[in-house]
């Protein structure tokens, strides 16, 4: 038995890195799954063949998960072409990196509006199905950026601490309707995007790691599937650091 067999959910930002990994995963363990990107064109439509190929329905959408009406819009698409939402991966977000003496309104708004509005977006959209079948999962992705803070992240760091905030806020309003929310926070996760990154920098973070290493979008996946299935019905309004030790 398949852990997600007969769910649907919905995965923002899955193009590429964590959230291509959480959709790919998903799709194995029996889940249909609705997706979104916004540049990756390419990469979405990929994605779909990927994931129809294990026997499931897929569906990308391009779509501004930062957008109030897009968001709207997108779980009324995704109910009409699925006929339901069971679980919520909000994991769309950017990084707009700066001192704060030199960031400017520009950045701080940004990532804001691209990492902590849309999850206000989604989560308020995708209330209604699930408040009608009284039963959902809701999963936010945060960092551990959010819990300890970062030089040169303030904006980052406020948008995925008010992640937790909401999340926490949002599982006490919905428990009672079979509603749970909950947050993972990442550590430092090898992805493409850190790719680019000088390798002496990223073998001093491995150093710094208990476990030794990166984790790999697999490992989020994995907690992802953990928190969306049945398996982790009594839990709610909890934050999950998967970040090999780094915050203990």
């Amino acid at each position: 038995m398949k852990l997600l067999e007969g769910k649907t959910a919905i995965v923002t930002g899955a193009s590429r890195g964590i959230g291509r990994g959480i959709a790919l995963m998903f799709a194995q363990q029996g889940a249909n799954v609705a997706f979104t990107y916004l540049s990756s064109v390419e990469k979405g439509q990929a994605l779909e063949q990927e994931l129809t190929a294990f026997g499931v329905k897929a569906k990308g959408y391009r779509s501004d998960a930062a957008d109030f009406a897009a968001a709207d819009k997108l779980v009324t698409d995704v109910v009409a072409d699925f006929g339901t939402v069971d679980i919520l991966v909000n994991n769309a977000g950017i990084t707009r990196d700066n001192l704060l003496m030199r960031m400017n309104e520009q950045q701080w708004d940004e990532v804001i509006n691209a990492n902590l509005k849309s999850v206000f977006n989604l989560t308020k959209a995708v209330q209604k199905p699930m408040l009608k079948q009284r039963k959902g999962s809701i999963i936010n992705m945060s960092s551990v950026v959010g819990v300890k803070g970062n030089a040169g992240q303030a904006n980052y760091a406020a948008s995925k601490a008010g992640i937790i905030g909401f999340s926490k806020s949002v599982a006490l309003e919905l428990g009672s309707r079979n509603i749970r929310c909950n947050v993972i926070a990442p550590g430092f996760i090898e992805t493409e995007m850190t790719g680019a990154l000088d390798q002496k920098v990223v073998e001093q973070w491995r150093e710094g790691i208990p476990l030794k290493r990166g984790g790999t979008p697999e490992d989020i996946a994995s907690a992802t599937v953990f928190l969306a299935s049945d398996m982790s019905g009594y839990i709610t309004g909890q934050v999950l650091n998967v970040c090999g030790g780094m915050l203990t």
